[in-house]
């Protein structure tokens, strides 16, 4: 039987109280990490300003250290896990989207979605699908018990066999209610189980099926999955933090209405914990509001910027949106200050990005990133969205204003380069140093918009969709998720002459 928990954890919550059995981490896409079942919390990157979000985890043979693997292949350590090197900072076709350790968690593997299997410690490469046609990206790995093989599994379920792993199938070419989003090996490696993003699950060899979410209402998706050690039950695991449990997997706590906005959970790994009942230590322990928006729900008000000098300004309202640019990046509205002082209390600012671009290269070629090699866009990419954002920062305060939430203007109408992941960059960088500073990043920009300029890119921020329709008709467009990974918080409409905003 299931058992869904979207609660937050608690020891008073539903389970048993029976022995001591294995726990499991949860791993947050802003490196929070939760540890559960009395598994040890020994430390995340939680609260550090991360390039590119936390995609997946590991954890020791011992359970008493993990690592966490970012999109752009950087590798985090804690407790015993010992770093044996990372992707971090070297150039990828395509993110990373996961890792597994090797058995003796003396190496570790990384897996891009392009199939590309990178090796660290005594990880060995045994063939990958980089460089090969796929039809959906790679999602996920799992390895052999004794670390001489490993699975790649796709987003429409393919499943790649290497090494002495074995093909016992997949839903490679069959339909499928939601795509894969991961898989997990039994323990002696003659069977594995795929999961859909609906939790649904489907098995394959020894792999035996125990029940799954699928058909059944989620609040969020499922992200992940894990095994328990005799391969007799599994855990899934939403993009909420809920946990589902099937078979022998013992329901420990789950991290639903604990993972701060903004951040999503990303994956999951078993270990063995010496607790009972619930119980859960580390960055997913405390309830966090579900608010996304700086601005009271069902607030109404209007968004101004350099357009509007000279102009009259809309009425005193309580959402007040003001530009700090003049349309672009490393620009100035001059009538920043009067727009600011016309958004009094309500006042929140957006800042416009774009590629680098014009003659002066002091805004890119140094920065967090170090000292750029001419020509790496990625390097200039991410220090000038940093730059920008800094600098558009500090004039607002200048000006006397500040804010919390500070929105990320990201439209087709300005420069960008033909390089998503080059303009992903621009926007990790710009995050980096909104979040660096304190505050809240969010992103102004449409589905459309969005994946013109950074492809599949998902910061995990809230996003302020704008409409062109009549702002009678925003409430409408309130939504859980966008393309930004966060909640829609802010739904801009025409309101006469200005642009009218709801906040959800």
């Amino acid at each position: 039987m299931a058992s869904p928990d979207h609660g937050g954890p608690s020891p008073a919550l539903n389970a048993p109280l029976d022995p001591p059995t294995t726990g499991y981490w949860l791993a947050g896409s802003a490196g929070g990490i939760g540890a559960y079942g009395g598994t040890s919390f020994v430390g995340s990157v939680a609260g550090t300003p991360l390039r590119m979000p936390v995609v997946g985890m590991a954890a020791t043979p011992d359970g008493k250290g993990y690592w966490e693997v970012a999109a752009d292949g950087g590798i985090f350590t804690f407790g015993d896990a010992t770093f044996y090197g990372s992707m971090g900072g070297k150039p990828l076709y395509q993110p990373v989207a996961g890792m597994a350790a090797t058995p003796d968690g003396k190496g570790y593997w990384e897996v891009a979605k392009d199939g590309g299997i990178f090796t660290f410690g005594d990880a060995t490469f045994y063939g990958s699908m980089g460089g090969k046609p796929l039809n959906q990206p790679i999602v996920g790995m799992a390895t052999t018990p004794d670390g001489k093989g490993y699975w790649e599994v796709a987003k429409d379920g393919g499943i790649f066999a290497f090494g002495d792993a074995a093909f016992y199938g997949s839903m490679g070419g069959k339909p499928l209610n939601q795509p894969i989003v991961g898989m997990a090996a039994t323990p002696d490696g003659k069977g594995y189980w795929e999961v859909a993003a609906d939790g649904g699950i489907f098995s394959f060899g020894d792999a035996t099926f125990y029940g799954s979410m699928g058909g059944k209402p989620l609040s969020q998706p499922v992200v992940s999955m894990a095994t328990t050690p005799d391969g007799k039950g599994y855990w899934e695991v939403a993009k909420d933090g809920g946990i589902f449990t099937f078979g022998d997997a013992t329901f420990r706590g789950s991290a639903a209405g604990y993972v701060p906005v903004g951040e999503s959970v990303v994956a999951m790994a078993a270990g063995s914990g010496s607790g009972t009942g619930t119980s859960e230590v580390g960055d997913f322990s405390h309830a966090v509001s579900t608010a996304s928006s700086p601005y009271a729900p069902g607030a109404t008000g209007y968004d101004i910027s350099w357009p509007q000098c000279g102009g009259a300004y809309p009425p005193p309202s309580a959402v007040a949106v003001v530009g700090v640019n003049g349309g672009s990046a490393f620009t100035d509205n001059t009538c920043f200050a009067s727009e600011a002082a016309w958004g009094g209390a309500g006042l929140s600012v957006y800042l416009n990005v774009n590629s680098p671009q014009g003659s002066n290269p002091s805004q890119w070629d140094e920065g967090p990133d170090g000292s750029c090699t001419i020509g790496d866009l990625s390097c200039e990419s991410y220090n000038y969205g940093y730059n920008t954002a800094q600098l558009s920062m500090a004039t607002a305060r200048a000006a006397g204003y500040g804010t919390q939430t500070w929105w990320l203007d990201v439209e087709t109408g300005n420069y960008w380069t033909s390089d998503t992941a080059a303009n992903d960059q621009v926007i990790a960088g710009a995050v980096a140093a909104i979040t660096s500073a304190g505050g809240t990043a969010a992103i102004y920009s449409t589905d459309y918009q969005w994946g013109e300029i950074a492809g599949t890119y998902v910061p995990n921020v809230s996003a302020w969709y704008p409409t062109g329709l009549a702002a009678s008709a925003s409430s409408s467009w309130c939504a859980g998720t966008s393309f930004a990974g966060g909640p829609i918080a802010l739904v801009q409409g025409a309101a006469g002459p200005y642009d009218g905003d709801y906040s959800c």
